[in-house]
């Protein structure tokens, strides 16, 4: 991935009592339009391709056409859109372990490195989809049928040890911790990521993409996120952008208060 570039200026400080991050500061856009009234997913975007702009597929091009954003207007043209992490399920989440073990040999076969192929992105496997129930009604039902899958899957699982230990910024996430997308909610989504950009230590919105077509539950965390397809999540893997038609965003405004014993859960 090429370097990073601030051709707007907005590249800023933030002081803390643990010291000093740097981040992006969407008021250096203002000159495009109104960004404080932008809706916050439209924010969150801006973010993302003004952080990388000047890498491959990223242009000021994409910056000023999020910025300039309103309300109900149709623009041509595709964005380009890098997550911060990228979440599987182990049904799609082998295939890839398998592509990039498939891409190391050929490297070893070409006299290079293997050891350099390595996911850019951070990418957490969630062992859920392939767990079965054999035993219940009884307190050693868990125990059992995690012993049990661990049997049944002995050669999947050790595969995935390997690539565990193998693939820098992999992490497996073994069966019997929880469902996929309870997990990403819970355990893996954090709302703001720090990451070493270019020398420089960078704050920036979390956001995800996930095999699992429950990955936009942690939206109501603040976390951008949305399901895809393997293909795609395996390309953000290796650093690809993910491109989509300019967002359209529809608002909904709630009134009044939930009755008693009223839960989100009753007013969704």
């Amino acid at each position: 991935m090429s370097e990073h570039r601030d051709p707007f200026g907005a590249r800023a400080t933030l002081e803390y009592s643990g010291g000093s991050i740097q981040y992006y500061r969407l008021a250096a856009l203002s000159k495009f339009g109104d960004i404080d009234r932008l809706p916050l997913t439209v924010k969150i975007l801006l973010e993302n391709v003004l952080r990388n702009c000047g890498t491959e597929s990223f242009g000021e091009a994409n910056v000023e056409a999020l910025a300039s954003w309103k309300p109900g207007e149709r623009r041509e043209g595709e964005l380009p859109f890098l997550p911060a992490r990228v979440l599987l399920q182990d049904y799609t989440g082998v295939p890839a372990i398998v592509d990039l073990a498939a891409m190391r040999s050929a490297m070893a076969r070409l006299g290079g490195d293997p050891s350099k192929v390595n996911p850019l992105l951070p990418a957490d496997l969630v062992i859920d989809h392939s767990v079965t129930v054999d035993a219940f009604g009884s307190t050693l039902a868990f125990e059992r049928n995690v012993e049990y899958e661990y049997r049944r899957n002995k050669e999947r699982y050790t595969v995935l040890r390997w690539a565990q230990q193998s693939f820098n910024g992999l992490r497996i996430v073994p069966p019997g911790t929880g469902i996929c997308h309870q997990v990403n909610l819970e355990y893996l989504s954090q709302v703001v990521q720090a990451r070493e950009i270019d020398g420089e230590m960078i704050a920036f919105p979390d956001t995800c993409v996930g095999t699992d077509s429950h990955t936009p539950m942690v939206n109501g965390l603040g976390v951008l996120a949305w399901g895809v397809g393997g293909i795609e999540a395996e390309g953000a893997m290796l650093g690809q952008p993910i491109f989509m038609l300019p967002p359209r965003v529809v608002g909904v405004r709630l009134v009044g208060e939930l009755p008693e014993g009223g839960t989100a859960t009753d007013l969704v």
